[in-house]
């Protein structure tokens, strides 16, 4: 009897074990479900990277000692070593791919003789290894400045909505509660749920989550006004007015920049129509009638060749160029 009531007794507490896991378990799938989605930088290349040459990087790692900040900045969620480890994964990678694959292509496809199929080879490569590097290395710079030009560009329409929302009485934590679950997706959003992520998971006061985002946002307008709002907090002042001050100001502000842009726009107009399209236009014709004329090479370069490159190559990176620092000077509102 004793041991039917003991054996009795483990069964219940197994089935009591097993309930509750059935019920953690969701909880913790769905815990790790939104780790994933708030850390989507954490990717499979960059893992692949770092198991593959993490520990190389050591060596190379001081040179990349300028890119901390601003890929602290950049609102990329990865290490630096990491992130160099990618970056001279994806180099090795590009590099090997155009010594292979330009021979081939310049030998077989443009006839062009072995020997300076090769040399074309061997410099492809190595302005693919530096173009990777670059392009790894100005990345996180381009994206911190694009994400301060988004923050800017925002800011008279944040502090407006934080006035009413401060004039209302709620508080600063609800505040940015409010901005981190707006419907429109804006950077300003991003940077209020990191606030609210502070807050409510590493358990700091809004005043030390307020420090944290001004030091790591891009815009220094935004660190002033978040400077201007801890000092407020501090001081027991008016919050609403605050707001409603630096809203006007940054209005203002923003109607300037407007005024900028759109000499800036007729300015790259202008030299969009000379490089390329007026530029190539006479080029080409250049070439043309050069080459009817039996000249207009240059060296193991033949005017069909340097037509096929203008076309395929030259106008293409031109116009991806030209697209690039338009999108760097284009206000988002």
């Amino acid at each position: 009897m004793k041991e039917n009531k003991a054996v009795k007794k483990l069964k219940a507490f197994i089935l009591r074990l097993q309930a509750k896991l059935k019920l953690s378990l969701p909880k913790s799938l769905k815990l790790k479900k939104e780790l994933k989605e708030d850390n989507p930088t954490l990717a499979e290349p960059h893992s692949v990277a770092y198991q593959l040459i993490g520990e190389k990087t050591e060596r190379v790692l001081p040179l990349f000692r300028d890119l901390a900040p601003g890929l602290y900045r950049s609102g990329l969620k990865i290490n630096i070593r990491v992130y160099v480890s990618l970056a001279l994964l994806a180099a090795i990678i590009a590099t090997f791919t155009s010594l292979l694959l330009t021979p081939c292509i310049t030998y077989f496809f443009l006839h062009i003789p072995l020997l300076s199929s090769v040399l074309f080879g061997v410099g492809g490569s190595l302005f693919a290894f530096a173009f990777s590097i670059i392009g790894f290395y100005v990345y996180p710079l381009y994206r911190a400045d694009k994400l301060r030009r988004e923050l800017e560009d925002e800011l008279p329409f944040t502090t407006g909505y934080m006035a009413i929302l401060a004039s209302a009485g709620v508080s600063p934590e609800k505040t940015f509660y409010s901005l981190s679950n707006l419907s429109v997706p804006l950077a300003i959003s991003e940077e209020a749920r990191n606030i609210v992520r502070d807050v409510n998971l590493f358990g700091k006061d809004i005043i030390s989550a307020l420090n944290e985002s001004s030091k790591r946002t891009p815009s220094e307008r935004l660190h002033e006004m978040l400077e201007g709002f801890i000092s407020t907090i501090h001081s027991g002042g008016n919050l609403a007015g605050y707001l409603r001050v630096k809203s006007d100001q940054y209005m203002k502000l923003k109607r300037m920049s407007l005024r900028k842009f759109s000499d800036t726009l007729s300015i790259l107009s202008e030299f969009y129509v000379a490089i390329l399209v007026t530029g190539p236009l006479l080029l080409v014709i250049m070439l043309a009638v050069m080459a009817m004329l039996g000249g207009g090479g240059l060296g193991i370069l033949s005017p069909d060749l340097i037509l096929n490159l203008l076309t395929y190559i030259g106008i293409p990176l031109g116009s991806i160029m030209f697209l690039i620092i338009l999108d760097s000077v284009s206000p988002k509102w």
